[in-house]
């Protein structure tokens, strides 16, 4: 879903300190780590958490080595924690989703002509800049799912290219996405696809950014998911609410190439650790603390108030996200993103992502901002109808 530019810059808080040189007019608002902030009425995406006062705590003890020379403790011990938590050996830790899924692919891929199949809507495809193209040389193949939701193996060996052919791109790597659009694909499809793909010596990769979602969710565990594939990558800076940082995991062989493809990409990071304390913390209070699993309960709650409203949802509530089919329901995305901006709430008109940083007043705002616009819609129904 691309973004909408309709939100204004927030304006500081009259209580808010201006740093020394910077007139209050230039000072955008500051984060003092003990409360979300505007995050508490951003439905936008799970991109906008922010991070938390044990976060900051977390930062301020970090070892300070040099992760290019492999020498940052908390680093160190950060991949080896996610590591073992997706039952592989080895892990990498990397700047953002995108180049970890840049760099697993790339790692994963030799010399061309190779070709990456992946469903028609994956992040790889549609929001990393062309980078499997300009950085991999790899022909990118979208499939749109014969079942509407989730690639199935079905999908993947109708669309692959295999044999010898001089005329065809061979396929070298299936990607799969979890969570996609908020929806899950479940554990024993995954396991499907991975299994044939190996047997075909076809190399497979999980864009896990949400997976964090699924497995909270009870699809499947981390591990479990990670079985089915060689490598996968695992956002911090979404749900889980760090201020960035992503990391891959696959075997060591992997892992090794991967840390050679990152600093190839100037990926190298030195004080690495300020980042995986963070990243630590999120995973420990967010994921394994429980937090997930209260957002996906919101997010049917709004799902339920559209419906009972009358509303139409473009496909169903698993986690975080409510699809708002704003055609099928006779309204406006603008009208839904006008009304909630005078209550001070940031959505997407037709994208409505829960986090844990969600305030209840927020809730009832946006299930009021859904009363409004489904009240306007029949009244202006009756209207004509009069």
């Amino acid at each position: 879903m691309a973004p909408h530019n309709y939100y204004p810059v927030t304006a500081p808080s009259s209580s808010s300190p201006t740093p020394a040189g910077v007139s209050p007019s230039q000072s955008p608002s500051i984060n003092h780590w003990t409360t979300p902030g505007p995050a508490s009425s951003d439905f936008r995406s799970d991109t906008i958490t922010t991070p938390t006062a044990s976060m900051l705590a977390a930062i301020a003890s970090t070892t300070l080595g040099d992760d290019v020379f492999h020498e940052d403790a908390t680093t160190n011990a950060l991949q080896s924690y996610i590591a073992a938590l997706c039952g592989k050996p080895a892990a990498l830790l990397v700047m953002s989703g995108t180049m970890g899924n840049q760099v697993a692919i790339r790692t994963h891929l030799g010399g061309p002509p190779h070709a990456v199949l992946c469903d028609h809507r994956a992040h790889i495809l549609r929001a990393e800049a062309g980078g499997v193209a300009a950085l991999c040389g790899a022909q990118i193949e979208g499939v749109v799912p014969a079942n509407g939701a989730y690639l199935t193996l079905e999908d993947v060996k109708g669309n692959a290219v295999l044999g010898e052919d001089v005329h065809g791109c061979p396929t070298r790597l299936v990607e799969v996405e979890n969570t996609l659009g908020g929806a899950v694909m479940p554990l024993a499809e995954v396991r499907r696809i991975g299994e044939w793909a190996r047997a075909e010596g076809i190399k497979t990769h999980l864009d896990g950014a949400r997976l964090w979602e699924a497995v909270a969710a009870g699809h499947g565990s981390l591990a479990e998911y990670a079985a089915c594939v060689d490598s996968v990558q695992l956002c911090f800076s979404k749900g889980l609410g760090a201020p960035m940082g992503s990391i891959i995991v696959g075997d060591e062989a992997f892992v090794k190439r991967a840390r050679w493809i990152r600093k190839s990409l100037g990926g190298g990071i030195r004080m690495a650790g300020v980042v995986s304390s963070a990243a630590r913390t999120a995973v420990e209070e967010q994921f394994l603390g429980g937090k997930l699993l209260r957002t996906h309960e919101q997010a049917r709650r709004l799902a339920d108030r559209w419906e009972g409203l009358g509303g139409v949802l473009s496909v169903p509530t698993e986690t975080n996200m409510v699809w708002l089919d704003v055609k099928k329901s006779g309204v406006e995305a603008e009208d839904i993103v006008r009304l909630a901006a005078e209550k001070g709430i940031k959505t997407f008109g037709t994208r409505i992502v829960v986090h844990y940083q969600i305030s209840e007043l927020a809730m009832r705002g946006m299930e009021e901002v859904m009363e409004t616009v489904m009240g306007n819609k029949k009244a202006a129904a009756g209207t004509e109808g009069a």
